[in-house]
């Protein structure tokens, strides 16, 4: 497990998950092929896959990323799929970053906005502005505004490119309308302006000369700064990319410096209909952790790493905060993995496991609900079990999806021309290699699942004695059921394809999926059970599979992965395949520069190299083994006007590649940092910028292998499988806790109650949904959570503090903003 915790230093991470759900009365009111995208303002970050001839498509797609940089909007986009035409933007969703935490961890209907270029705005740009005071000849005084407009940042990409921006500057009131223009600045989107222009604010008293404008002191306060941002089009119409507007009454006679966050225009989206674009559902939650050093957390750590030793465990602090939250998911995937990260997950696991099970009356429903105990087990698998997927159902997926064959058997959804009987063959192959993978796969299983699988197994034998299956269906209810039959569903969502299956072959996998639920239930290829088939077509394919090797393949299956016998480690001596996609990269040796130098290639990152190829599954054409990496870091934009830009520096030439959006560049950056952290050759210092045309374009010098100009970030868990940040997710906890201090504050007074009257309640309280078996261990144990909460609560108002009053952005509400 990788041991990575924080430093000395602040961290501000951000993250987004959810689930995009469906679409319904979408225009145009035909069947069209649909699919999703969520933005980071411009930037596209995540597609869905193509919903085939709908009217109300059905996506059902869950999302993670980590949020690498700062941004203004997250936007869902539904397209219209087009084969010939460039796709269609049907409508948006589109909510400000500050407005976020209204819908977190709630699923709603929002109504699909038009898609409008004047509301399409992303970036920022940094002013500095100034009233003066000037006195004429005759000694009389008049205003003069100094704008400074120094640099954007952020700007959206037009067509794929960096985009060639303009900014014009104007002085706007009631009767007049001064205007002036920036020189535009070429394939950037960070351009660097640093123009300054004059404009006339008031005329002195003896200014008599007839002009178009008379302004009087008093018009300043209808007078503002206007800054908008355009890409020169040149042969086009050029395009409009965000405005800021500052009031000349704040300024007086001070100078002011501050970033602004682009805005869209103030008529965008007025004159379009909003009410018959359609609907989209969707489940969002955006978090952003303030994670601070590490010894902050010492006292909330310990308090949640000895929730297994608490007897009983109800009265743990880990178990409190999962009773407490709306949603145990919030709870459980930071707890998972903080008790993971500290090798504390099988005995926890173990004792909420024993109190789930002195709910459950029937052995047959064991492990079916979704409790604290499956959640946690469903959560570690995901984790823990990305390889164990990978090196078991990666290859045969593949074949799958690469060489498909039909394997419709429901009468009911045959194509013209298609074969019941010989669909039944393709599906029985299909089901029997992967079934074969699986059931010879024990060997790969990671030991942290074989030991929760023992735990599981044991305890539900203790609890139904009498019945020889329980034991194995404690087992295979989670690796069959929630995690081999899952991955097989949703291929993508588990990394073993890196794009969404089409609808038949996806259909395939479906079928696929059921049919290894089935045979992975022990005990269930009897008539009986045949006889309880939803779907008559499935209960005819089932009957082909009444043999005795199935249910002994499973039973010898289920054995191994239960059993806490070492096994040998042949599966170590495997690369593990990590990460792999399509990105581009900059031809090795050029010296010329431009778009013919970049050529998209199929890159694959493993435990022992890394490598592109021409295309996906064919033989690599350039391959740098792990060993030889000396540092991964990003490269400037301003070396090739490329965003999401990253090097891979090894003994040859540095390799340049640019990812498809800044999301995948963070991710390919941390797989290779983490992989190649304990390189003993790796350097301290590195090159920002490319060398071109005979000089480093960050530090000018001109000798190619100079020693770097900037030192290189820090280091990354060195772990290639599972990587946690412990701090992070004890600041995520923490959060959770805060949030819902009203509840634990209620919990405490009613365990308190308890304690002195210990008769039964006579009626409901508003602590009766919670599990409150000893109220003395309880109220003891959210005492110490409370307390350390406030402590916590302290610290984190300290840097807030600090941080106010060091940043600030301008706005419309706080139109002055200081820069550190």
């Amino acid at each position: 497990m990788a041991a990575q915790d924080g430093g000395d230093e602040v961290r501000m991470l951000q993250s987004l998950r959810g689930k995009i759900y469906d679409a319904k009365h979408l225009i145009p009111n035909k069947m069209r092929d649909f699919f999703c995208t969520i933005n980071l303002d411009q930037e596209e970050v995540f597609r869905t896959q193509v919903v085939e001839k709908s009217l109300s498509p059905y996506f059902g797609e869950e999302f993670y990323f980590e949020i690498p940089r700062t941004f203004q909007w997250l936007s869902f986009y539904i397209y219209d799929k087009s084969v010939l035409q460039k796709d269609l933007r049907i409508g948006k969703v589109a909510i400000k970053k500050e407005d976020l935490c209204n819908y977190t961890g709630k699923e709603n209907w929002f109504t699909l906005q038009p898609v409008d270029s004047n509301s399409e705005v992303q970036g920022k740009v940094h002013l500095e502005l100034k009233l003066n005071e000037l006195i004429t000849d005759n000694g009389s005084v008049c205003q003069q505004l100094v704008v400074h407009i120094k640099e954007c940042h952020g700007l959206p990409l037009i067509n794929g490119q960096n985009c060639d921006p303009y900014a014009t500057v104007s002085l706007v009131g009631p009767s007049r309308n001064d205007q002036k223009k920036t020189k535009v600045k070429k394939k950037t989107s960070n351009p660097q302006f640093n123009e300054t222009f004059y404009f006339e604010v008031t005329r002195s008293s003896s200014y008599t000369k007839k002009s178009q404008f008379q302004v009087e002191e008093e018009d300043i306060e209808k007078l503002e700064v206007r800054v908008d941002l355009w890409n020169n089009g040149n042969l086009v119409q050029d395009i409009f990319l965000g405005e800021i507007k500052v009031p000349v009454k704040v300024l007086r006679n001070d100078s002011f410096q501050a970033w602004y966050l682009l805005q869209p225009r103030e008529n965008g989206n007025k004159s379009s209909k909003t009410d018959d674009l359609g609907s989209l559902r969707l489940n969002i939650c955006y978090t952003e952790d303030c994670v601070l050093p590490s010894e902050y957390y010492a006292s909330l750590r310990n308090l949640l790493l000895k929730s297994s030793d608490v007897q009983p465990i109800s009265a743990s602090a880990a178990y409190i905060l999962c009773e407490v939250c709306r949603d145990k998911y919030d709870a459980v995937l930071p707890l998972v993995r903080l008790l993971l990260h500290h090798h504390k997950l099988v005995p926890f696991v173990a004792a909420v496991a024993e109190l789930d099970l002195k709910d459950t009356q029937e052995a047959n429903t064991i492990f079916r609900g979704n409790s604290l105990a499956t959640r946690c087990v469903d959560e570690m698998m995901k984790i823990v079990g990305k390889h164990y997927l990978k090196v078991t159902l990666k290859p045969v997926i593949d074949e799958i999806c690469e060489s498909p064959k039909p394997c419709e058997i429901d009468p009911i959804k045959l194509r013209e021309g298609d074969n019941v009987e010989t669909n039944m063959e393709n599906l029985r192959y299909y089901v029997d290699k992967v079934f074969r993978e699986i059931v010879r796969s024990s060997i790969s299983c990671p030991t942290l699942m074989c030991d929760v699988f023992y735990s599981l197994r044991h305890l539900a034998a203790k609890r139904f004695p009498n019945d020889p299956h329980v034991q194995y269906s404690a087992v295979s209810s989670f690796v069959f059921l929630r995690f081999f039959a899952v991955a097989v569903v949703s291929p993508h969502t588990f990394h073993l394809r890196p794009h969404h299956p089409d609808a038949q072959t996806s259909r395939t996998l479906t079928l696929i999926s059921k049919a290894i639920q089935t045979l992975g239930s022990w005990g269930s290829l009897t008539k009986s059970k045949l006889s309880s088939f939803k779907e008559t077509f499935m209960c005819e394919f089932f009957k082909t599979f009444q043999e005795e090797k199935f249910t002994e393949s499973v039973k010898k299956f289920l054995d191994d992965v239960s059993s806490t016998e070492s096994k040998e480690p042949s599966g170590l001596s495997e690369p593990v395949h990590l990460k792999e996609g399509e990105m581009y990269k900059r031809a090795q040796g050029r010296t010329r520069i431009g778009k013919k130098n970049f050529k998209k290639r199929w890159f694959c990152l493993t435990s022992r190299e890394f490598t592109y190829h021409k295309q996906q599954d064919k033989e690599p054409i350039f391959t740098i083994p792990i060993k030889n990496i000396l540092a991964v870091e990003k490269l400037d934009e301003s070396s090739f006007n490329k965003k999401n830009m990253f090097q891979v520096l090894h003994g040859e030439k540095p390799l340049y590649i640019q990812a498809n959006n800044c999301v995948e560049a963070s991710e390919w950056i941390e797989a290779l940092c983490r992989v190649t952290r304990c390189n003993q050759k790796r350097l301290t210092f590195y090159h920002p910028s490319a060398f071109l045309n005979g000089n480093w374009l960050c530090c000018k010098a001109t000798v190619e292998n100079t020693v770097g100009c900037a030192r290189c970030t820090a280091d990354v868990p060195a772990d290639t499988q599972i990587e946690i940040d412990g701090d992070r997710e004890t600041e995520r906890i923490y959060s959770l806790f805060t949030i819902n201090m009203s509840k634990l504050q209620k919990l405490e007074e009613a365990c308190g109650s308890i304690a002195v009257y210990q008769g039964p309640r006579k009626e409901p309280d508003d602590y009766s949904n919670f599990t409150i078996e000893d109220s003395v261990a309880t109220f003891h144990t959210l005492k110490q959570i409370i307390d350390t909460v406030e402590k916590l609560n302290e610290s984190h108002e300290k840097y807030q503090k600090k941080r106010s009053s060091s940043a600030e952005y301008g706005s419309e509400k706080n139109p002055i903003g200081k820069v550190s």
